[in-house]
């Protein structure tokens, strides 16, 4: 079932103009890698069929990895959307987690439910570095929370974002990916091969490819 909401959603991130795809003019993301791609994963949330079809498939993914979960948790502000349909399909309280404490009010960073003693799952829009989404996971957890795993509609299968899960200790699931975002831009035509050849060089050593 999984597989099949892979290749809908990264066909519907492409039919939406959700990816922008330049090789020769790369993007400068808040981290500073360049890159030749850019997903806006913030556009789904226009479109009711498309982001049902990835509540549903996140659902998806939860269920079978994660059955046990007590709390959905947003990421402020891209996971916040997703996690809430989740929430509401699972009937499971929700938080949503700031990037950092409020500095005014009651100053706090996690919104919601309480998370002590419960077990969490984090939902965000998209991984790259996992450098975000691992600083709401240390808040959740120094909030006396037991996060789980992250769950996030798409991957850039960055190795440098999966040693950096693997040194947090956390696992992650993406509902579709980088690789399976290529394929379906190959398979409708919008890149040639040459093209193909510069993002797949890309995303085994993003450092190297902007030097």
């Amino acid at each position: 079932m999984t597989n099949c909401y892979s290749k809908e959603v990264a066909e519907d991130l492409l039919t939406i103009g959700a990816v922008k795809f330049s090789p020769t003019d790369p993007f400068t993301w808040a981290s500073g890698i360049m890159s030749p791609i850019y997903t806006d994963n913030r556009m789904t949330i226009g479109y009711p069929q498309i982001r049902s079809n990835i509540a549903d498939g996140l659902v998806d993914l939860i269920t079978k990895n994660f059955a046990d979960v007590d709390i959905i948790a947003g990421v402020a502000t891209a996971g916040i959307p997703h996690a809430a349909l989740i929430a509401d399909r699972l009937q499971k309280p929700m938080i949503y987690v700031r990037a950092k404490a409020k500095d005014h009010g009651a100053g706090q960073q996690i919104e919601g439910a309480e998370v002590q003693d419960k077990k969490v799952i984090l939902i965000d829009d998209l991984i790259s570095t996992g450098g975000s989404v691992l600083k709401a996971a240390k808040a959740v957890q120094a909030a006396g929370g037991q996060v789980l795993g992250v769950v996030v509609i798409f991957s850039y299968e960055l190795p440098v974002g999966e040693q950096n899960f693997a040194s947090a200790h956390l696992t992650f699931k993406s509902l579709t990916t980088y690789s399976q975002l290529i394929q379906a831009a190959l398979t409708h035509g919008d890149l040639d091969a040459s093209q193909i050849a510069t993002l797949r060089q890309w995303r085994q050593d993003p450092v190297a490819w902007r030097a």
